[in-house]
Formats: structure tokens, C-alpha cells, sequence
């Protein structure tokens, strides 16, 4: 029997990067041309178009991490393109990242097969923008499968990360303020990027450690969707995912 835990551990970074890259290359930004919206609003049209058409308090809730009313004014700005619309749009910026950054990478159809068990494993519970990206078509092609199924687990985490945060007594902010986020360097830098007015509450060595015990529970609560796979099957997900990184930003 594999260590799941050790798997969910090992692959968080390349699935955070290869699940989120997309998010700022040159297909989202013709995607953000296109739809003439600005800011932060074809990001959240398209990622979270999958929710459908609800109030902002919905998108809020699902993202965690932003202010409210940044998410709002940014969610009502962009209305006029279908949710519907828009999350199918942005499953194609993901595919099309995929085929233009890994087309070299040999193993994509069976690394795009592991990542697709772990992703069919998972309990939707606590993870609500996961469950509506898992239930998008999938692409037809290896690349593009595996830049889909990255940033569906990449969901997966961020949803259970909220869930790890609040029960660590962290507020988002705090949260923010103390660690990483995907792509996204820490600290201040990341607080301002994702729109929170100054000034700042101090991040005390509690903070820290309250992000630290946050990190762990979320390890633990992505754990059970990697039990599926074989001890081979987690070695080669961890094989593959490294290589497809080093393809993708080596």
C-alpha cells in the first residue's frame, strides 16, 4: 500500500504550478482582450463561470481568498458573457495552454491517466469550484488533458485549503499574508495583488504557525483522493508531474 499522504504531498507544487499557469499566459490574456473586461473580472467570469449564474456572496464563498467586495464589483462587471459561456471559454485557454506547452512531453497521455483516477476519487465536499470543473467535458488529447486535469485538482486543493484555513482560526487575509499562493509570490505583495486595503495586521509567529498547521490539515484532507493509486502508480505521478514542470517552466 502507498503513502497517500506523501504522494498528495509531493505533487502539490507541480500541480499548483502546471493547474494554475494558465491562468496568466498569453491564451488568458486574448481571453481578457476578447471579452473587454478588466482587472480581475475575466478571471473570475471564467474560472468561476462554472458555479453558474448566482449572486457574488456564492463566488466569495467558493474563492475565499479575495475581498468580497472586489469579488462582486468584478463578478457584476462581467455579466454580460454567460457564466455558462465563459467557463467553457476558459476550459479552452487551459486545453490550449497545454497544447502549446507540452505537445514535446511523450508521457502526457499517462501522466493525463493517473491525474484523471485522483481526480475521479475525490469527494466533491468542501470543494465546490472543483466539483463544477470536474464536470466539464474533458479534452480529447494528452497535453491538453493533463493542463485540465492539473488545474481541476489544483481546485481541489485551493477548495480544501479554505476549509484547513478557517479551522486553523486563520482569516483569509491572515492566511494571504503568511503563505504562498500558487503562482503568487507571500506576504504583502500577494494581499495587494489580490485587492486587500492596507494596513496589514502584523504576521505573528502564531500566524505562521496557524498557516503551517493550515498546510498540514490541507495535506490530510487531499490525502484520501490519491489513495486509489497503486505504490507504482504514485512513483509514476510523481515522476511525470516533475518532468511535465521541467517541460512546462525548465
Amino acid at each position: 500500500m502507498t503513502d497517500a499522504r506523501a504522494v498528495a504531498t509531493a505533487v502539490k507544487d507541480p500541480v499548483g504550478r502546471l493547474g494554475g499557469a494558465f491562468m496568466i499566459s498569453r491564451e488568458a490574456k486574448v481571453f481578457a482582450q476578447e471579452t473587454g473586461f478588466a482587472g480581475w473580472a475575466p478571471y473570475f467570469r471564467g474560472r468561476c463561470g462554472v458555479l453558474g449564474e448566482v449572486d457574488a456572496d456564492v463566488v466569495v464563498s467558493a474563492t475565499g481568498f479575495f475581498p468580497a467586495d472586489i469579488v462582486r464589483e468584478v463578478w457584476e462587471a462581467a455579466v454580460s458573457l454567460p457564466a455558462a459561456e465563459a467557463a467553457n471559454r476558459y476550459a479552452v485557454i487551459c486545453q490550449d495552454f497545454g497544447r502549446r506547452k507540452l505537445t514535446g512531453f511523450s508521457d502526457a497521455g499517462r501522466l493525463a491517466d493517473l491525474l484523471r483516477l485522483v481526480v475521479g476519487n475525490a469527494d466533491v465536499v468542501g470543494a465546490p469550484l472543483f466539483a463544477g470543473w470536474r464536470a466539464m467535458p474533458l479534452a480529447a488529447d494528452g497535453p491538453a488533458r493533463v493542463s485540465q486535469l492539473a488545474h481541476v485538482l489544483r481546485e481541489l486543493r485551493n477548495g480544501l485549503h479554505l476549509v484547513a484555513v478557517l479551522a486553523t482560526g486563520l482569516s483569509p487575509l491572515e492566511a494571504v499574508l503568511t503563505g504562498a499562493s500558487g503562482l503568487i509570490p507571500g506576504g504583502e505583495a500577494n494581499a495587494e495583488f489580490f485587492g486587500w486595503p492596507r494596513p496589514y495586521p502584523e504576521t505573528t509567529a502564531e500566524l505562521r504557525e496557524r498557516r503551517a498547521r493550515a498546510e498540514r490539515l490541507t495535506d490530510a484532507l487531499v490525502t484520501p483522493a490519491f489513495e486509489i493509486l497503486s505504490a507504482d502508480e504514485a512513483n509514476e505521478l510523481i515522476t511525470l508531474l516533475g518532468k511535465a514542470d521541467a517541460t512546462v517552466f525548465g
